[in-house]
């Protein structure tokens, strides 16, 4: 099973940068996109119902803002929005689907470059996320957490990272919480594979950084101890364009 995940920085944007033509040729079992920036009532039918695909899409309360969608070949077992607390559900970052063996979790993290106030709303978000899925774990099933972390983990994970140790995304006190996450036994699956590869899976585009390589690896798929014997690959596909993301993947032997 191939699971994707990609932040594509506007569904309808994608779109027309040929993210059907992609989903087309790459077929991925899961896809799980972020910063989908749309609302229900603009989606059309072209990006609701692709062929193949049963789709669920999380829309924020904020127009042209955050929002997260599931395509999957599978069809879930159950499928539901947010983590249940209001002040995060209103802009729309969390869809979560139940599969046989795991559950399986698209989250846009918040940035938390605005301000202070924005930051501890980050850091909130992420103590709420893994509580939830720890309760997800006691259920019985392995989970996954895929999407756009908003934070690189090590100074091997940004281009910069000597002028950064003070920027949100890289700043101690949200790495520390990828710290966390880990001692809570999930696993990066891309370091699980790749240790000391310096690839990145975002850069910005007001510096022309991909020109560059300058990037920051902030999208990941975590995935609970339980599933890494399962775990078969973890890439990062650098050579696909159409948004400031790049998509990320992992496969799965579930057979």
């Amino acid at each position: 099973m191939r699971i994707y995940s990609w932040n594509v920085n506007g569904i309808r944007a994608v779109k027309r940068k040929g993210f059907l033509d992609w989903i087309d040729e790459e077929q991925p079992d899961i896809l799980g996109l972020q910063e989908i920036r749309i609302q229900d009532h603009q989606l059309k039918n072209k990006l609701r119902n692709i062929d193949d695909y049963y789709s669920y899409f999380t829309f924020g309360e904020k127009k042209g803002y955050s929002g997260v969608a599931l395509y999957t070949k599978i069809e879930p077992i159950d499928v539901w929005h947010g983590l249940g607390i209001k002040r995060f559900d209103r802009e729309g970052r969390v869809i979560a689907a139940e599969f046989e063996d795991f559950y399986l979790l698209n989250i846009y993290f918040p940035n938390g470059r605005r301000n202070k106030e924005r930051l501890n709303y980050k850091l909130d978000f992420y103590d709420a996320v893994l509580d939830y899925i720890e309760d997800l774990r006691n259920n019985g099933k392995e989970v996954v957490v895929c999407g756009d972390y908003n934070t690189a983990h090590h100074p091997i994970d940004l281009h910069d990272p000597d002028s950064n140790e003070n920027t949100s995304g890289f700043m101690p006190i949200e790495r520390e919480w990828l710290d966390k996450l880990e001692d809570h036994g999930y696993i990066d699956t891309y370091r699980h594979f790749h240790p000391e590869e310096e690839t990145y899976s975002w850069w910005s585009y007001r510096t022309r950084a991909r020109e560059r390589n300058a990037g920051w690896r902030i999208d990941y798929h975590f995935i609970s101890e339980g599933l890494e014997d399962r775990l078969e690959n973890a890439d990062v596909l650098t050579d696909v364009m159409g948004s400031d993301h790049c998509p990320v993947t992992i496969t799965l032997d579930l057979e």
